[in-house]
């Protein structure tokens, strides 16, 4: 009989989405029989609770993101079962999320791999009252660990850093419980590919330094300004900026007057970001778990911009003290910081090979690993 694995996600921002899919291409290529389903849990909740929710964090991050950095710092603390917030937040959980409780109630699962902490937090509540049998394992997907991801009983942890394995013991989590794995990313990220056939086949020269410019997977934020900043770079560059299914931006970037000195190539919407990460110096991009996680494992340089208080305020102080980034505060400063950069080989050599010792392109297959053997 095939194991049956439970992979859950939230569509709270693209990163979580996009750790469960690492997950389940991981433990469909280690065990083909495995009957394997991923499923956000938005989807199976109320369409109030999904747009409050779901659709209510992203208003925050692009409206008052200091807010949310605020209210990320508030939950940042022990958690306990007298905790009134932490109880108003169960039971609305339970009251918008029937559909999803009653689809674990008429299924049958070996182990269940969360990759965001709302549903290891359901789960836990129902394993507390005998109500869920099977094991469940929590992945974390940034390089600090807030506690909103402590939901005991867990029998597994992963982690992005040693550092987050004291922070999670801290809320009192068995160290026996606990691995480091990395963040989960595709397992094309895992692949050797060589960077002469990606310039080639993505339209790129190579000869001068290789900037990736990433707007995320909506095209949203001031990317425009960005652009525009990197073009001032004095030092000739090749620029290849992402707008995702922004359309309107794409073609307003590709109309852009270009100077003499630069290359420029504007990408769409593209599933093949390993390859232009494969062959870029210095990623300007946020600093979110997946995509930072991503930039490591292809060895590039990260130019932080514009990160989200509270979770990529944090990947940004654990990238910058390890030497694999730099920080862009303002557009006003960038293209002095960023030509700055460029223009000292040797140092952007280092903070490169920091970036490729950091990179742990196989913590998919880890926390897939795990998994298998859990599900016996």
């Amino acid at each position: 009989m095939s194991r049956r694995i439970l992979v859950l996600s939230a569509s709270v921002g693209a990163g979580h989405l996009r750790a469960a899919e690492a997950v389940e291409l991981a433990l469909r290529q280690l065990d083909p029989a495995a009957t394997v389903e991923n499923v956000d849990v938005l989807k199976l909740s109320s369409a109030v609770f999904r747009r409050v929710y779901g659709q209510a964090y992203l208003d925050m991050v692009n409206r008052t993101p200091h807010v949310l950095g605020y209210f990320y710092d508030l939950l940042d603390r022990k958690p306990s079962p007298r905790q009134k917030s932490d109880k108003m937040r169960r039971l609305v959980q339970r009251m918008h999320l029937g559909k999803f409780l009653k689809f674990l109630s008429t299924e049958a699962w070996d182990v269940v791999v969360n990759t965001h902490f709302l549903p290891a937090e359901i789960i836990a509540g129902l394993k507390l009252k005998k109500k869920f049998g099977a094991p469940q394992i929590t992945t974390v997907t940034d390089f600090e660990t807030h506690r909103l991801w402590v939901n005991e009983p867990c029998e597994q942890y992963f982690t992005a850093t040693p550092e987050a394995v004291v922070h999670l013991a801290s809320w009192g989590v068995p160290m026996s419980s606990i691995a480091v794995s990395g963040i989960p990313i595709h397992p094309v990220f895992s692949e050797k590919k060589d960077r002469a056939e990606c310039l080639k086949r993505h339209g790129l020269v190579g000869d001068r330094p290789v900037v990736l410019q990433l707007s995320g997977g909506f095209g949203v934020g001031p990317i425009e300004k960005i652009f525009h900043a990197i073009l001032e770079v004095e030092g000739p560059l090749e620029l290849v900026v992402v707008t995702g299914r922004n359309a309107a931006l794409q073609k307003e970037l590709s109309q852009a007057e270009v100077p003499e000195r630069h290359r420029v190539r504007v990408v769409g919407f593209t599933t093949e970001i390993d390859e232009l990460m494969n062959v870029a110096d210095v990623v300007v991009s946020k600093p979110g778990g997946l995509t930072s996680s991503e930039v490591l494992a292809r060895g590039a340089a990260m130019a932080i911009v514009n990160p989200i208080p509270g979770q990529e305020s944090r990947n940004s102080d654990y990238l910058l003290e390890r030497g694999a980034a730099i920080k862009l505060n303002n557009v006003c400063t960038l293209s002095y910081k960023l030509g700055a950069l460029l223009s000292e080989p040797k140092r952007l050599a280092k903070l490169k090979a920091n970036s490729r010792r950091l990179g742990q392109p196989k913590a998919a297959f880890d926390v897939a690993r795990r998994a298998l053997e859990m599900a016996g």
